[in-house]
């Protein structure tokens, strides 16, 4: 558009020109003459356009008439004598009967005709003469045209000329005005999809262009960036929400411009592109020759047209494939095949495709199912979309194995209604089989809800299946099918975090098997059992549901079910990683080896993730598990990917990444929130929580506790975390020992109630601080030590920090200063935990006479001084005095003080108490961590109030955050 009003103000200067637009259908060529017609018109332009016709029989200069007869009713052109000798040639151009006598007329003469009305038409302010659809006029016009490009630069006037990309004269046209110069050639290029999203905002009359982030997505899938395309799917789609997945009926419009551009192709290229479509948006071209019977030669020819029509394109990724330029072109050409004809083009495709690939290996099984959907042949198309799926699977993409299983159930489904119905209208058959129906739909459902657990789509999940009459209406189903259905619709809203409806699910199941149990379904239920157990609220719960996992692992050895056998075998794997490794990694390797051994990538992932877990609470080395996380995000795994997320999430606050934390666990919040994983989410806010507690920021922390507290009902294992690995951890911080003790106490109380598989602290700083305090000894060192757990490189300074306490009381003070050495070794990738550990024991160590108790309690206050954690680094600088150690005066150092209330005179130990009263934490807690004594508090307080010109501390506390950082001028 900047080029085409450039053009137009060098006109209205005298110096004319043309742009000539060009490109594929729907791309905006008639959108940017109508706005170029605009910015004439609004700078006082003459303008005039014309189009060639397309109905009835095509009239010579027909475009250039259009323009003239314009021009006249407007009252704008000039008296045929003022063009002199070519007067004559504009009178019979406008005359009755001049359409036929202008043929006569040479078009060298016509042409000088049109050139010469610009000059007269553009005198005073210039003139645009846009010529739309030039692929559509006569050679005449194109004669003129011609001329017209080689004289109009001598004019006061703009020629835009619109021609498609089709091979024809226009697009000869085109490419000389390329190649000399005498034109401007624009080729509008498809909208990206952010443009896409401007577009949708602008049709749905929207100030928010995310007003439909849903819309905004189909309308990029399916218009490929064509704004025509784009424009009907809004209009077709606003006020019509996305139901079932079920393909959406294409825009009438967009129907009839396919089928428009179709039929120049002749009846053998509807033939061909119809019999193309029935692969889907792809199609293989080499199949063609054989599913239409015609020669390689000829079907070669028409895919060029096609793809000069702007129909199809070739595939980039494969030479001998081609794709519809945009999805919605094959779907509106399979709209306009009637039922018998589609059947029969599917038929021979299909024989043509068995032929070609015999057994359909990789993707042709799926291109099978397809064609024999389309042929109506419903059962065959069942089966070989399930047979994909499996092959799917095993390859590692759950996405797309889910992706067939939807279609396959849809059929199925249809099927077993039209069975159903076809039962009630006819008498019952000897040689009938009732249940062969709906048993097959029910299968389906199986294999489907397995590939939904894999990938998170819940959205997917079809109605839950409570009677027969989910299951196409027949009531044969058998009872075992039916209790796998509801074990695995268990397992999904166990995933979503709704236990109760887990227990519904499990409990039908159960009454389902019966007293005899199939081995097979009894396996299903108890492995689904042992994953509702670690949602409920029971002191036996994790021995519970080892023992579901357990029978379940049994039983699907027996019956020959590895990936029922793998996923418990990954159960016993967790539930036994805190108090027993060697077993927890015995189990995991198994379910490693069967997923290798049975081609299982979805257990082999999860395997890998499990392991990898154990190594970097090990080691410390997050690497492994990021490797997983990928692992799992490219075979669509996506809530092993969420919870593998968690992990590393929980790892860059242990490190201190707090940024990184931040933003990861924001992320995968997200994800997990549009999958429905209400169990991941839950995880995420604790830790978010617990990002929060290790910087000491309470407030922050409070309101990631708040977010967390709606889930604790559905986890009862988060709540001994919340309160161990967040709000005492926070407590740990401000100095507020007595409140840290409570907090553990109440974490070990919950834990008690309803045992958590997550780490709280129990294994690690509650010991050592049990032990600092004189609660703890020998015993509780050694039964700690015991737990697999202990040996993490998280708990490792905590749990040797504790060995090292107890041996100086025990006058082995050199054991004492190796044993804390070798721990502080292990805290090193945690700086707060190290730091704290550092300050924790160094009054012990002080007294009893081992380790460097000062330098470790310089290197902690250097530390949290520099974090802005000022009630540990205070308490540093305490037990330094008391020690008589030199101690780092801060007092009146005023680096850490914004400039703006450095400016009001604030000194360091004001704005200590100034980041605490922003907190609203009262004058005793506030004289606690800073270890001054209350009234000293309340002279800060009022000196803080003084300076700032606040009423009082409330209204302070309130502006305390813009104070802090410097921002605003004080009150």
């Amino acid at each position: 558009m900047a080029q085409v009003t450039a053009a137009l103000a060098a006109a209205r200067q005298g110096r004319g020109g043309a742009v000539l637009v060009t490109g594929e259908p729907g791309i905006g060529k008639t959108r940017l003459a109508a706005e170029a017609l605009a910015a004439a018109a609004e700078a006082r332009m003459v303008t005039a356009h014309g189009r060639p016709g397309t109905m009835g029989p095509r009239v010579p200069y027909r475009p250039l008439i259009e323009v003239l007869l314009l021009l006249s009713r407007a009252g704008l052109l000039p008296e045929p004598d003022e063009l002199g000798r070519y007067g004559p040639v504009l009178g019979r151009l406008l005359s009755g009967s001049g359409a036929a006598r202008a043929v006569d007329v040479s078009p060298l003469m016509v042409a000088e005709t049109v050139l010469r009305l610009t000059a007269f038409l553009g005198r005073e302010r210039g003139c645009l003469l846009v010529l739309d659809d030039l692929h559509e006029a006569d050679a005449g016009t194109l004669a003129v045209v011609e001329y017209l490009l080689d004289h109009i630069g001598q004019q006061p006037a703009v020629l835009l000329l619109v021609a498609g990309r089709e091979p024809c004269g226009a697009a000869e046209l085109a490419a000389r005005a390329r190649r000399l110069g005498t034109a401007t050639v624009l080729e509008p290029r498809p909208l990206s999809r952010g443009e896409v999203r401007l577009l949708v905002a602008a049709e749905l009359g929207a100030g928010d262009p995310e007003a439909d982030a849903e819309l905004v997505r189909r309308a990029a899938a399916d218009g490929a960036g064509i704004p025509f395309v784009v424009k009907q799917l809004v209009h077709d789609l606003t006020g019509h929400p996305p139901g079932d997945g079920r393909t959406p009926p294409v825009p009438a419009a967009v129907v009839d411009d396919i089928g428009r551009r179709a039929a120049k192709l002749g009846p053998f290229g509807v033939e061909l592109l119809g019999t193309a479509a029935l692969f889907g948006p792809r199609f293989p071209a080499a199949v063609l020759p054989y599913a239409t019977d015609r020669d390689p030669a000829e079907v070669s020819v028409t895919l060029h047209a096609g793809v000069a029509a702007c129909l199809i394109v070739p595939d980039a990724s494969n030479p001998q494939w081609y794709a519809f330029r945009y999805p919605l072109a094959a779907q509106a050409l399979l709209d306009g095949l009637g039922p018998g004809e589609r059947a029969g083009y599917a038929r021979r495709a299909a024989r043509a495709l068995a032929d070609l690939h015999p057994g359909l290996p990789g993707t042709w099984r799926a291109q099978a199912a397809e064609l024999a959907a389309h042929a109506g042949e419903t059962r065959a198309a069942v089966r070989l979309y399930c047979e994909a799926a499996e092959q799917a699977m095993a390859g590692g993409t759950a996405d797309r194995a889910v992706e067939l299983l939807v279609r396959a159930h849809r059929l199925a489904d249809a099927d077993a209604d039209a069975d159903a119905d076809a039962d009630a209208d006819a008498d019952a058959d000897a040689d009938s089989d009732p249940g062969a129906v709906p048993g097959a739909h029910a299968a389906v459902l199986e294999q489907l809800l397995d590939a939904l657990i894999s990938s998170g789509r819940f959205d997917l999940v079809p109605a839950p299946v409570t009677g027969p009459e989910a299951l196409g209406g027949a009531p044969a189903v058998p009872a075992g099918l039916r209790a796998g259905i509801h074990a695995r619709l268990a397992r999904i809203a166990t995933l979503r975090g709704r236990p109760a409806e887990a227990l519904g699910h499990l409990d039908t199941a159960r009454c389902l098997l019966g007293d005899h149990p199939d081995p097979a379904r009894a396996a299903l239920v108890d492995l689904a059992a042992a994953h509702v157990e670690l949602c409920r609220f029971a002191p036996d719960r994790l021995s519970t549901a080892a023992a579901s996992a357990r029978r379940a692992a049994d039983a699907a050895r027996h019956a020959g079910l590895p990936a029922v056998e793998g996923d418990a075998l990954l159960v016993l794997g967790e539930l036994a990683r805190e108090r027993d490794e060697p077993a927890a990694l015995a189990h995991l390797d198994r379910a490693r080896a069967l997923a290798h051994e049975h081609r299982l990538p979805a257990l082999r992932v999860s395997a890998e993730a499990h392991l990898a877990r154990i190594a970097t609470e090990r080691d410390g080395r997050p690497a492994r598990v990021e490797r997983a996380r990928q692992q799992a995000l490219r075979t669509g795994a996506l809530p092993l990917a969420r919870e593998t997320g968690f992990v590393l999430a929980l790892e860059d606050v242990r490190r201190c990444e707090f940024g990184a934390a931040r933003d990861r666990i924001r992320a995968e919040a997200a994800e997990a929130a549009g999958l429905g994983l209400g169990r991941t989410l839950a995880l995420l806010r604790l830790a978010d929580a617990v990002r929060c507690a290790h910087q000491g920021r309470r407030a922050e922390m409070r309101e990631a506790l708040e977010a967390l507290a709606p889930h604790l009902d559905d986890a009862p294992g988060l709540r001994s975390m919340a309160y161990g690995t967040a709000r005492a951890f926070c407590s740990l911080l401000e100095e507020r020992h007595e409140a840290a003790e409570q907090e553990f106490a109440r974490a070990l109380a919950y834990d008690a109630e309803n045992p958590s598989t997550g780490d709280f602290g129990r294994h690690g700083v509650i010991l050592l601080l049990g032990v600092l305090a004189g609660r703890m000894g020998r015993r509780h060192h050694a039964e700690v030590a015991e737990a697999s757990v202990s040996g993490t490189r998280w708990n490792r300074p905590f749990v040797g920090l504790a060995h090292a306490v107890l041996l100086g009381r025990e006058g082995r003070t050199a054991e004492a200063a190796a044993a804390a050495r070798a721990a502080l070794e292990a805290a090193e990738p945690y700086p707060v935990a190290r730091h704290l550990c550092l300050r924790l024991v160094a009054r012990t160590a002080h007294t009893d006479g081992w380790g460097a108790p000062a330098d470790w309690l310089r290197e902690a206050e250097e530390y949290f001084h520099g974090a802005g954690v000022q009630a540990v680094a205070g308490a540093c600088r305490a037990l330094l005095r008391g020690m008589g150690a030199p101690v780092r005066q801060r007092r009146t150092g005023t680096e850490q003080v914004p400039a703006v209330l450095r400016r009001c005179g604030i000194t360091a130990r004001e704005f200590e108490v100034a980041r605490l009263l922003a907190e609203r934490i009262g004058n005793k807690d506030i004289a606690g961590r800073l270890h001054i004594s209350p009234r000293t508090v309340e002279k800060h307080v009022a000196s803080l109030l003084q300076k700032t010109g606040h009423p009082n501390r409330s209204a302070f506390a309130s502006a305390a955050r813009d104070l802090l950082t410097g921002t605003p001028a004080p009150a």
